[in-house]
């Protein structure tokens, strides 16, 4: 891959990171069938072994720039409502209703309560089938820093979870291995049947990444 960005090319790190693209699989596979990131397949194998998306179902994407998640599931359960989520804007995708902002804020949290018709902050009362959430923090290279900033997009997204999700809805979510996050696993127990920390073949090998897989939402 010729490198035209001279400024990119003095940065190793930079073109490490395209040379990697080049190579990857994933990459090769997102461009032939349509995909706007490689981020799809760890939906697609996650979905393939949990088997919780199904079509009709009110699904919530956050962190979903540059959409594919959204357009996996769209494109493969088309009666699905779609509502998706980011910092950034993302074109847009057929039958995903989008909102650009911080999911942090009251103003993102009330445009979601508003379009999933939320009227009670009571656990067990949501109307969506599934939350997903692949957000992820700008990070610095120290690993505890960003395992914290990880775990705080995790517990925010959680939190809205528990409030969103009808029951037997179910919970997926990026997070970070070590840290806490093996005492939020064991309190989302109390709230899901099953709680599962997987690494789907998609996700890099040198990624610090993991996902929890939480199914069956009680109160």
């Amino acid at each position: 891959m010729k490198i035209l960005n001279k400024k990119i090319a003095q940065h190793k790190s930079s073109v490490a990171w395209l040379q990697r693209q080049a190579s990857d699989p994933y990459v090769a596979r997102a461009h032939r069938d349509g995909y706007r990131a490689r981020a799809a397949y760890k939906l697609i194998e996650m979905n393939e072994k949990f088997h919780f998306l199904k079509n009709g179902q009110v699904v919530v994407d956050l962190g979903a720039a540059p959409g594919s998640w959204s357009q996996y599931v769209a494109r493969e359960y088309p009666k699905t409502k779609v509502f998706a989520m980011d910092l950034l804007e993302i074109k847009p995708i057929p039958n995903v209703t989008f909102y650009q902002g911080d999911f942090t804020t009251d103003e993102a949290l009330q445009w979601l309560e508003s379009e999933l018709g939320l009227s009670s902050d009571e656990i067990g009362n949501g109307t969506a089938d599934v939350v997903m959430s692949d957000m992820a923090p700008n990070t610095v290279g120290h690993k505890k820093t960003d395992h914290l900033r990880q775990m705080v997009l995790l517990e925010y997204a959680l939190d809205f979870a528990l409030h969103a999700l009808r029951p037997g809805g179910v919970f997926v979510a990026k997070s970070f291995t070590g840290g806490s996050t093996g005492d939020l696993i064991r309190q989302m127990k109390n709230n899901f049947d099953s709680v599962q920390q997987v690494k789907p073949p998609a996700s890099r090998k040198d990624s610090v990444e993991m996902f929890i897989v939480a199914t069956g939402f009680h109160k």
